[in-house]
């Protein structure tokens, strides 16, 4: 694209901007540059992790091939298409002046595709356009209400607490008594887990900030402690598995993009749809899964976090070569990505941590009198997170709709109907760590924990007024309903593809 030649992309692209080989557009920073003009169906083709353009209202953004994202590949979820909900959502007001580099140009209306739409189509255009601003509205009254803020106290209480549990367990581990055994054991898998949440909250900048904008060093001081040194796993891993998990929540990737949910990604263990069974038809051991797993979906809960302990190694060391539990989903730029976003001396930190992690956990567990009740306390420990941990997160999503990535609705739409929340009594919701509010923290990820509640009340309200179908369940019928939708899924999987 050559001077002055640029600003005129309307409906089809332009023959220099089509194909693998079409020239990079000029981004404001270039002396020569001249804002493009085009439809939202131009945007839509450039859907690629090396070819990215997105929008933020009307401008349009190339960031194909960021590597350096601080957030990590949930950046690509939305390629070739609209994030200004999940951009203002995950990011405090300041983020916006760095967008500066990376403006291409503004999309324009596509007259021709709005001469044939029917007045019923461009009625619901115009519902949808009221229905968008009103949720934004939300928000605002939200952040004027000091709903955003963070109550300090709260957090330096949960910090305390999660030092009286693991010496707690400590403690009984040294006893050499049954008693001593069952509840050191179960009171280290509540640490582990009770750590996950708080590392959950770090992660999305909700405990260190100052007037909106975070501390990213001590954001990230305390992912570090709380997920590498207390958990065991790479925080920077479950940082960008956990963004794209919320930028498109229980939605089917389609293509070579990075547009659907990881956390939907059980497969050949639990299919969540028939299209996710779909791809272990020819597998004998999925198949055989897929039929037992309203039978093995609460067990496997027990071994789930064995899986992060070794994702997490494989991240640090950067280990490509398949382990125990392994995504069915493989994908090269995703690779590319994680593998550049960990270099450096933070990755020694990060390897230093897990190594830290894994040495007082073998410290503590040796307080037991022999080998072999040690590593069955170790196990136990496992066992008990991985439940509490993964049958709360598992509610939050599973059981319900699955999208397919070019069908999801807007981005309130799309959170409310993909999310359950969990009721109950006071023990509940400590249990939960806030994620008992699944379905309110889903559209506001930076809100404090402590805040939820109230906002609870105004995001309820506000579905009613809408007519939007809000998710909420206790834990034991909840699971219940993951367990049959499993039983389903399993049953419509086998008639449609019967064993040959």
């Amino acid at each position: 694209m050559g001077k002055g030649g640029n600003q005129n992309v309307v409906g089809a692209a332009a023959p220099e901007l089509q194909g693998a080989n079409a020239k990079k557009p000029l981004r404001s920073t270039h002396p020569e540059f001249e804002p493009l003009k085009m439809t939202r169906a131009e945007m839509k083709k450039h859907n690629t992790v090396s070819d990215a353009w997105m929008s933020i209202g009307n401008k349009v953004y190339d960031m194909s091939d960021w590597h350096e994202h601080p957030g990590g590949s949930v950046l690509f979820t939305h390629a070739g298409d609209d994030m200004t909900d999940t951009f203002n959502m995950f990011h405090p007001p300041g983020t916006v002046k760095m967008l500066k580099d990376f403006y291409i140009g503004d999309l324009i209306e596509d007259a021709a595709a709005v001469a044939k739409m029917t007045p019923e189509e461009l009625q619901s255009k115009k519902e949808q356009a009221e229905f968008e601003k009103a949720y934004r509205n939300l928000r605002s009254q939200m952040k004027k209400a000091g709903l955003f803020e963070i109550n300090y106290w709260y957090y330096a209480y949960k910090l305390v607490s999660q030092l009286l549990l693991v010496s707690a367990s400590a403690y009984c581990a040294s006893y050499p008594t049954a008693l001593g055994f069952v509840t050191g054991a179960v009171l280290l898998g509540v640490f582990w887990q009770q750590s996950g949440w708080l590392c959950h909250d770090i992660s999305h900048n909700q405990m260190a900030q100052q007037d909106g904008q975070p501390f990213s060093f001590w954001n990230r001081t305390l992912g570090l402690i709380t997920g590498n040194l207390s958990q065991g796993f790479s925080v920077k891993w479950w940082k960008d598995k956990h963004n794209r998990h919320h930028a498109v929540p229980n939605v089917h990737g389609s293509g070579d993009g990075l547009n659907g949910d990881p956390d939907i990604d059980t497969m050949p263990l639990l299919a969540w749809s028939i299209k996710m069974a779909e791809t272990g038809k020819e597998n004998p051991t999925a198949r055989f899964m897929i039929s037992i797993q309203k039978f093995s979906y609460l067990p496997l809960l027990l071994i789930a976090r064995l899986s992060w302990l070794q994702q997490g190694i494989q991240f640090a060391w950067n280990i490509k070569e398949d382990g125990i539990f392994n995504n069915t989903v493989k994908n090269k730029d995703l690779e590319k990505l994680q593998e550049a976003s960990l270099q450096g001396s933070e990755k020694y930190i990060e390897q230093a941590l897990l190594i830290a992690h894994h040495t007082w956990v073998i410290l503590l567990c040796s307080n037991r009198p022999t080998f072999l009740s040690a590593f069955a306390f170790w196990f136990t420990a496992q066992a008990v997170c991985g439940f509490l941990l993964f049958v709360i997160t598992s509610l939050g999503h599973n059981g319900l709709i699955v999208y397919e990535a070019d069908e999801r609705p807007d981005y309130w739409k799309l959170q409310v109907t993909t999310t359950r929340n969990i009721s109950g009594n006071w023990f509940v919701h400590w249990l939960c760590g806030g994620l008992e509010y699944q379905v309110d923290h889903h559209l506001f990820p930076t809100m404090p924990r402590h805040s939820l509640p109230a906002a609870h009340e105004l995001i309820v309200s506000f579905c009613a007024e809408h007519g939007i179908k809000y998710n909420e369940d206790n834990l034991f019928h909840g699971t219940w309903e993951v367990i049959k939708h499993l039983d389903v899924v399993a049953r419509e999987f086998l008639i449609e593809f019967p064993a040959m």
